[in-house]
């Protein structure tokens, strides 16, 4: 038995695979049919190259070409068009198909997210750091410059870093990377143990690393360009950080992107509020209540006027909600994880 592996065509190619064009193996994640029955994303490990190096039937590499950052990373697209994988190829720890009867087995209890999600949690903590050690650095080298840069007319405290707009901004910086740094940590933390007890991550843990990752980005995004307007020309300057500012723009769509995982928080909240079900990732505060209220609300006012209207169509409607309700969850979870010390310290310097 054999399994075969298609893109669906063009717009099935998948873009920014790292060391796509190099790469001798990969693991693929694809919706895993039998007899006509789709049982959701699975992997599959599977060799791209024969020994001599060269692509095998099926397979399809290109450069993505020139990018405004990372471009000593080699990013690729990669199309399959009928890719024909020997049957041990599926990863089955946890779910697999008999190669004599073709019937489809998983173990009980197991979603298919956490057949492949491991990787995801580990990636988004990983790129939640990446973000939060650019910022700091960013501020690291950009107070080096504005402590030795002298402004006229500044009296007995020359230096740029003295301007109390930029002082005032290194404080508040300083004392949100470290919170959010001690948050990210925290998260590993859990995780690392899950990972060594071989256990799969908690609803309340995977919660908790999707809220790293959108805060610890949004948050690097957002004072990076916040010092960016109080440094003047110095941030046009090559070599500066400033002109690599858009690592942080691949930092907010890798491993989830932010706005997909925000809706994904708000979802689960919001499933558990229609539910009336009591659970870690559903409504935990009186604001998540009157949002998740507003929202219904919303989406039955749009069903009133519309009765055909879609789903998906109902819940765009209350778009402002639904991101307010994933900001306040954010802040929640943050809060419940972060050390208290980490706490007062940020208090002390803001």
């Amino acid at each position: 038995r054999l399994f075969v592996i298609d893109s669906g065509g063009d717009d099935g190619t998948k873009n920014w695979i790292s060391q796509g064009l190099t790469a001798d193996v990969a693991v693929v994640i694809a919706e895993l049919v039998v007899d006509g029955k789709n049982y959701g994303p699975h992997g599959f490990f599977v060799r791209l190259r024969d020994g001599m190096g060269r692509l095998v039937r099926g397979v399809t590499v290109g450069d993505m070409g020139a990018k405004t950052t990372g471009n000593d990373l080699d990013n690729a697209w990669v199309r399959f068009d009928s890719f024909a994988v020997p049957h041990d190829a599926l990863l089955n720890k946890y779910a697999g198909v008999d190669a004599e009867t073709g019937a489809y087995t998983k173990k009980a209890g197991i979603r298919t997210m956490d057949m492949i999600g491991q990787r995801l949690f580990t990636g988004r903590v990983a790129v939640a750091q990446a973000a939060l050690s650019f910022a700091r650095k960013l501020y690291d080298d950009t107070k080096v410059y504005s402590d030795a840069k002298k402004c006229t007319m500044r009296g007995s405290a020359p230096a740029l870093s003295n301007v109390p707009q930029l002082n005032s901004l290194y404080d508040e910086a300083y004392a949100t990377l470290e919170r959010l740094d001690s948050y990210v940590k925290t998260c590993e933390t859990e995780l690392c143990a899950c990972l060594r007890a071989k256990t799969i991550p908690p609803a309340r843990l995977v919660q908790a690393i999707a809220v790293a990752k959108i805060k610890a980005v949004d948050t690097a995004i957002e004072l990076a360009f916040r010092l960016k307007q109080e440094v003047g020309s110095y941030a046009l300057m090559s070599a500066t950080g400033f002109d690599n500012t858009d690592f942080l723009q691949c930092c907010k769509f890798a491993e989830g992107d932010s706005r997909i995982l925000s809706q994904k928080l708000a979802r689960d909240c919001f499933g558990a509020f229609t539910k009336n079900e009591q659970g870690d990732t559903g409504v935990q505060s009186e604001i998540e209540l009157d949002l998740c209220q507003r929202i219904a609300s919303i989406i039955d006012e749009q069903r009133a006027v519309n009765p055909k209207i879609g789903k998906i169509e109902a819940w765009d409607c209350a778009w402002r909600e639904v991101y307010r309700l994933a900001e306040v969850i954010c802040e929640r979870v943050m809060h419940e994880h972060t050390p208290s010390g980490a706490h007062m310290a940020a208090r002390s310097k803001l």
